[in-house]
């Protein structure tokens, strides 16, 4: 039951911290968010674990720690792109089914035996994940031509492709969120995974392995891309505030994988895009249509099925 409760809280820090950051990118660089989000992180983890942990870490513990922060990152990064493009709803769903299937799957590889109802919930994921993937009128992702933070792709000219199609372009931007909804389902899964690997919940050397690969990774991403410095003025403290819950969470996450299986704790923990959709169509309107709703049931239910499943 504390895995259960640890996981379910990992689910409402990451919510958060997606919610903040997935703001914060609308109005500013990406990847600036990310560097200030990590850098946030690891330095509330690295002053919080000398004090909690009481045994010295192994080398594979923090390799699986350093794996589980690129993993996280990458994630991160590909969500928030997501976020840039399509509806909150779209590209939290696709990311959170797809880190569960990658988790169950593992947790299998690695000898665990979930029974068959977890199966059936990632072959209930295509659909969800078809379904979600549905676009909609690109007013409700709140990026349209007239606003403030609408951002072109690369080679566009706004709201309309170069043949006059404003349809066609926002087909193209909706494409482009699901697509990165799915990489950062594979990256996630890797965080989840890694984490779960590193060995014992009594020792967190490993989360400051995690944020210190993360935060070098993004790091090393800002300064290839020319991207090193702060975001925007009015995005900072979404950012701040996306840090400290992610930390949060990273370390809640952290307990409970030790606690409970793998196909389990992930997959709870995977539930972030309840409260992360619950608060972009409260404080942003974004409409759900019926297909989407449909879709994001048969998400609840694949989670639910692959949670069950790894109980039994």
């Amino acid at each position: 039951m504390l895995a259960v409760l640890l996981a379910l809280t990992a689910a409402i820090c990451f919510s958060g911290s997606d919610y903040a950051a997935g703001l914060a990118s609308r109005g500013s660089s990406v990847v600036r968010v990310t560097v200030l989000a990590e850098v946030t992180a690891a330095v509330l983890l690295v002053a919080v674990v000398p004090f909690a942990s009481s045994q010295a870490p192994s080398s594979r513990s923090l390799i699986w720690g350093a794996l589980a922060g690129v993993g996280g990152v990458v994630g991160a990064m590909a969500l928030y792109l997501g976020f840039k493009y399509a509806a909150f709803s779209v590209a939290s769903s696709v990311s959170a089914v797809g880190a569960a299937a990658f988790s169950v799957l593992a947790g299998l590889l690695f000898g665990e035996r979930p029974s068959a109802l977890a199966l059936v919930g990632i072959v209930l994921a295509l659909p969800a994940i078809a379904a979600v993937s549905v676009s909609v009128d690109p007013v409700s992702t709140g990026l349209t031509a007239e606003s403030d933070n609408f951002v072109a792709p690369a080679g566009g000219n706004g709201a309309t492709n170069p043949a006059g199609h404003p349809r066609r372009s926002a087909l193209g931007r909706h494409a482009a969120g699901v697509v990165a909804g799915l990489v950062s389902g594979a990256a996630f899964g890797l965080f989840f995974i890694g984490l779960n690997r590193a060995g014992s919940g009594d020792d967190l050397w490993p989360l400051v392995a995690a944020e210190l690969g993360a935060m070098v990774t993004v790091v090393c991403i800002a300064a290839v891309t020319g991207q090193l410095g702060l975001p925007s003025a009015g995005t900072r403290w979404f950012s701040v505030l996306s840090g400290i819950t992610a930390a949060a969470g990273t370390l809640t996450y952290f307990l409970a994988t030790h606690r409970g299986l793998l196909a389990v704790t992930a997959v709870i923990a995977s539930l972030y895009p309840a409260g992360t959709i619950v608060l972009a169509r409260v404080l942003l309107g974004e409409r759900l249509t019926a297909v989407r709703m449909a879709g994001l049931c048969l998400a609840a239910a694949s989670v639910a099925l692959i949670a069950v499943a790894g109980t039994g």
